[in-house]
């Protein structure tokens, strides 16, 4: 396995993962913390994308960069249920069933405000989250969000139901099987994910492909792909009063179907229009930016998130 470009001047220190309960499941967390000196400043709390083999384990490399420029505050990096060390029932999550496990974290486990960075489509958990318990919420940093299109039309019930059906079969474990693959995981990251074929290593697939050793994590993966998580979000994301950061990248691409592609300037173009506090940026990368361009994307957001330090 090939090292980060920023392991060998980590600066960082993690606890154990921990687990709390919520609705009689088990779910992982962990915290990070700077190491020989007092976190300062708010928590950040790290919502992870879903796909084969995705976790918490997402962020690893932004959790070292972050104090490796020497920032101290406190990172709260949970699984989500269906994902990682988190239990992973036979169901069909949507957007709500994360956020309220999100909400009962922050209660709980944080109890304190936040600033929540969210990967790509799992935008609206976090807009779910924000609905949910507002005042928990200082900021939010979106990385990556998704091509405005998916965030604004929503996919008829049948259709979810119906795909959720296929999918939640013998046929789709058989898919999943060969999702699990390192060929699949490689092609899929580099058509979809990575601006460059470089930037997909061997610590990227090594970690995908431990995440989905379980088949049980197909559940949380077929719930994306059924589209539980496409609704017309536009109003909600209108009422979102906290400051927003929306990072993309230069080479952004969309999962959507629709043929007409969508530019990097338009997609910030349409969050900005609607964000009551809303701030664009682009850096280099396409759409997993934490991982593909580490020290950008934190360069990137740490003036955001020091304005409240």
């Amino acid at each position: 396995m090939q090292p980060s470009t920023v392991a060998n001047t980590i600066n960082l220190t993690a606890s154990p993962s921990q687990f709390y309960s919520w609705q009689n499941y088990r779910c992982a967390y962990e915290v990070h913390q700077p190491i020989n000196t007092i976190p300062e400043g708010i928590p950040l709390l790290l919502i992870h994308p879903i796909g084969v083999g995705l976790s918490r384990q997402f962020w690893q490399r932004f959790c070292r960069e972050w104090y490796n420029i020497g920032e101290r505050n406190s990172i709260y990096n949970p699984d989500l249920l269906g994902c990682g060390e988190s239990d992973m029932p036979h169901v069909a999550y949507t957007p709500s069933d994360w956020a309220e496990q999100l909400q009962y974290f922050l209660q709980t486990v944080v109890q304190k405000p936040v600033i929540v960075v969210v990967q790509g489509a799992l935008l609206p958990v976090a807009i779910a989250l924000v609905k949910k318990e507002s005042n928990l919420i200082a900021r939010l940093v979106l990385s990556g969000p998704p091509a405005w299109a998916l965030m604004t039309n929503k996919s008829p019930e049948w259709q979810q139901k119906l795909l959720w059906n296929l999918l939640d079969s013998p046929l789709g474990s058989t898919f999943y099987r060969y999702a699990r693959t390192p060929k699949f995981l490689h092609s899929f990251s580099t058509r979809q994910l990575f601006a460059s074929d470089n930037a997909v290593d061997a610590e990227w697939l090594d970690t995908l492909l431990a995440g989905a050793e379980n088949p049980a994590s197909r559940h949380a993966v077929f719930s994306f792909l059924a589209g539980f998580w496409r609704q017309n979000y536009t109003s909600f994301i209108a009422s979102i009063q906290q400051p927003t950061l929306a990072v993309v990248g230069e080479t952004a691409s969309s999962i959507s179907q629709d043929n007409r592609k969508e530019t990097p300037d338009e997609r910030l173009a349409h969050y900005l229009s609607y964000l009551p506090q809303g701030r664009g940026i682009k850096i280099n990368g396409r759409n997993v930016l934490p991982y593909e361009s580490t020290a950008e994307f934190v360069a990137a957001i740490a003036p955001f998130i020091n304005e409240v330090f």
